[in-house]
């Protein structure tokens, strides 16, 4: 795949994502959102894609919208929102098009892919740069990553997923003091109160959340990627609920190859030889 925006890599079964606009904080534009997009589609078809790790090229992670390149809200020179007209400002239903048929590409991907789905923080997240890094399953973030919901500081609300994703993560009057003040947080703080897993020193970053990344690629994918609809099931899914949906999993687990290798390792003394299906 030739992408002109981000830089997409499958190696050991571990996609890489790489946003790679570094001369503007990897901030995104319609070119990026729709390619980046493609690429979560591909990691979630290819079955030797067992993990797929998200970070940014140079100083920044994302910025989230590129205001100078007009991928914002249909207002710039440069991006008019989709049903605008030529001989006015776009509607209030043209600015809501906007969101979901641009920048709700990536979300809608990620909502698809059961695979793991980390976050490489090498710099700032901030606005929905911070939106897409709560996207991922797990945050590892350097030591010089900082995040901040920043759309108060413009007047606007979260539009790529913040209002749903932040609570769940750092609980409701948390997620609310970062929405309602716009304050940064720095990676120390970011783990403390549980957005992030863990700080590693900058040079480190890729190095750890890639052995982290194969570890889980040579796990069992079939019961890894079950598990993770049902945590995310479990979030919204009532006691019963719940209860029957893992019982359904249970038993698609339990015919897997993985499920026989892995009692078969333990008995024979050895590492389990995990295939994913």
């Amino acid at each position: 795949m030739d992408f002109k925006e981000i830089i997409y890599e499958k190696s050991e079964g571990v996609a890489t994502i790489t946003l790679n606009r570094p001369e503007r904080m990897n901030a995104f534009t319609d070119v990026m959102l729709r390619e980046w997009a493609q690429a979560l589609e591909d990691a979630r078809l290819d079955r030797e894609i067992r993990a797929v790790v998200l970070t940014g090229a140079g100083r920044g992670f994302c910025a989230g919208a590129d205001l100078r390149g007009g991928t914002v809200l249909g207002q710039g020179s440069g991006s008019a929102a989709p049903g605008a007209t030529p001989a006015g400002p776009p509607s209030a239903a043209d600015r809501r098009n906007w969101l979901r048929d641009g920048v709700h590409y990536v979300p809608r991907a990620v909502q698809l892919l059961d695979k793991p789905y980390i976050a490489a923080v090498n710099g700032a997240a901030v606005g929905a740069g911070m939106d897409m890094a709560s996207m991922a399953d797990i945050r590892i973030v350097s030591e010089h990553a900082k995040f901040a919901m920043s759309y108060v500081k413009v007047g606007l609300v979260p539009g790529d997923g913040g209002c749903y994703l932040l609570p769940r993560i750092v609980g409701v009057a948390k997620a609310l003091e970062l929405i309602w003040t716009g304050d940064f947080v720095d990676a120390d703080e970011a783990v403390r109160i549980g957005y992030a897993s863990r700080v590693v020193a900058a040079d480190e970053l890729m190095d750890v959340t890639r052995d982290f990344a194969l570890r889980l690629a040579k796990g069992p994918a079939v019961a890894m990627q079950l598990a993770k609809r049902l945590v995310y099931r479990g979030l919204t899914a009532d006691w019963q609920e719940a209860f029957e949906q893992a019982g359904t999993a249970m038993a698609i687990a339990q015919t897997t190859e993985d499920a026989r290798e892995g009692p078969r390792a333990f008995v024979e003394n050895r590492p389990p030889n995990f295939q994913g299906r």
